[in-house]
């Protein structure tokens, strides 16, 4: 179970470290680089066209501003790739989201909220765990986790009130 997380600077760590956090929890190997898809294009299209052959199940791009890292990713592979949109001080990041979201038919990104970056990771576990059964484990137990502290949070609200 191998992902790759790739940044279009070094300033998007911070967004991505819950990214990491979440995979590796679920076990999931993560392989994270920064690249550019202007100023370090052909470095992106190496990197996408031999993701598959290293390993790489799935591909998610995090780029603020233009944001055009995920598509140029997923130009030149055929694995799913999930778009990160970061906000940037330009428009609080709803240009990086409608660059990411906003994709030529032919070439789909996956895409989700603007610094969203957990459920940037769980997505790319979702994927995964149509091939990896124990994924599919770990999610459920993760969503009932979720559930059960929104009901403590309720039962504990309604102790104040």
């Amino acid at each position: 179970m191998k992902a790759a997380v790739i940044m279009g600077s070094a300033s998007d760590l911070p967004v991505l470290e819950k990214t990491i956090e979440t995979l590796k929890a679920f076990g999931v190997e993560v392989d994270a680089h920064v690249m550019s898809a202007h100023r370090t294009p052909d470095s992106a299209h190496t990197f996408a066209a031999s993701a598959e052959e290293n390993g790489i199940e799935v591909i998610i791009a995090a780029a603020g501003k233009a944001a055009h890292l995920a598509g140029v990713l997923a130009a030149y592979t055929t694995l799913p790739v999930i778009g990160l949109p970061i906000m940037s001080s330009t428009m609080d990041g709803l240009d990086s989201l409608l660059s990411t979201v906003q994709m030529p038919p032919g070439i789909p990104v996956a895409t989700v909220a603007i610094n969203g970056s957990e459920n940037a990771a769980l997505l790319a576990i979702q994927i995964l765990s149509l091939k990896y059964v124990e994924l599919k484990e770990k999610l459920k137990e993760h969503k009932k986790n979720m559930a059960e502290k929104v009901i403590e949070a309720d039962n504990n609200l309604q102790k104040e009130l």
